[in-house]
């Protein structure tokens, strides 16, 4: 066909269309009318009918690893969602579990959760220094009982944890060490001491030298503390990146009434985490070992206690001489 045709044969159709449905009657147009109507209607019913969503069944975490030898489950099970609130489980049908509570802070200072750090350096230097504290107990239990022979660092040790322990009050006590190691070391970094980039005294070395930087401060609070009666899980080293300066820094964190405490050697008042905005708190050393603190930074950075292999500590040697311990690394 021509597409000039097309005028001449459209009406044409149109009219057969419209004679069909005459010559069909009113009968056969009811009755077209009436499918139409119940089409519609058994639609409309289908729509409103209510539709049942598949039982949904939460499981664990630990669900997940107990179940996991190898067995399948059939293609009829009903559809399981993760979740990691036992309680979500219970008669839940929704493909979006409910949101899990939030968990408490952490107990940490800085209120930051602490995870233990890999195996290094600074693992070693904490050992040392350590085996070096534990060298020192008897050369202070000898200066307990006698002090009129003990050697400079011994005596400033017992003459300060008497004075602590002589008042009741626990953070009394923390004020009273902090001040005694502050006014007893007079500070220089480790260059000018020791010729090395990064070199952890014990506690008697620093008193007996007068001399140390924030490492050393922080070790001998640290041992006189403890030698009060703290608990050493109230008791950490923390290596932090001070930015207020662009500095690393060593102070100690003391817990008191469950509150955290940092005492800084550049300060002489007791600080709040919370208080040392400029902090990035990095490590913390304690009894259990070297902690790594997982915070939100982008690139974790390294603390410059990191970096010198060939650091050591110093514990006393038999006869009262000073000994170079080498550290485990």
């Amino acid at each position: 066909m021509l597409r000039n045709d097309l005028p001449r044969v459209l009406p044409r159709a149109m009219g057969l269309a419209l004679a069909l449905s005459v010559i069909a009657g009113p009968s056969q147009a009811a009755s077209a009318n009436a499918n139409i109507k119940k089409t519609s209607e058994s639609a409309a019913s289908d729509d409103a009918m209510p539709v049942t969503p598949p039982q949904l069944r939460f499981f664990t975490i630990n669900d997940v690893l107990a179940k996991h030898d190898g067995l399948r489950r059939s293609a009829a099970s009903p559809t399981e969602i993760a979740s990691t609130s036992p309680a979500a489980r219970a008669g839940v049908a929704s493909d979006a579990p409910p949101s899990p509570a939030v968990a408490p802070g952490s107990d940490e200072p800085f209120g930051l959760m602490t995870f233990r750090a890999p195996e290094g350096i600074l693992w070693g230097k904490w050992r040392g220094v350590q085996a070096a504290m534990a060298g020192e107990a008897a050369s202070i239990e000898r200066c307990r009982r006698d002090e009129e022979h003990c050697a400079p660092g011994e005596r400033k040790f017992v003459a300060g944890v008497r004075a602590a322990a002589a008042n009741d009050n626990q953070l009394a006590r923390v004020e009273i060490v902090n001040r005694a190691v502050n006014q007893a070391v007079r500070y220089v970094n480790d260059y000018q001491q020791h010729g090395v980039a990064d070199l952890w005294s014990a506690p008697l070395v620093t008193l007996r030298t007068g001399l140390g930087d924030c490492e050393d401060y922080a070790i001998a609070k640290y041992a006189m503390l403890r030698d009060v009666g703290f608990a050493e899980t109230d008791l950490k080293v923390l290596l932090v990146r001070d930015l207020a300066v662009r500095q690393d820094h060593a102070v100690l964190a003391v817990r008191v009434e469950g509150r955290w405490l940092v005492l800084d050697n550049r300060r002489a008042t007791l600080m709040e985490g919370r208080d040392l905005k400029s902090f990035m708190p990095l490590f913390a050393l304690d009894q259990r070992g070297v902690s790594l603190f997982a915070a939100p930074y982008a690139k974790r950075l390294h603390h410059e206690s990191e970096d010198d292999v060939r650091s050591a500590t110093f514990a006393e040697a038999p006869g009262g001489s000073l000994a170079a311990l080498p550290l485990q690394i």
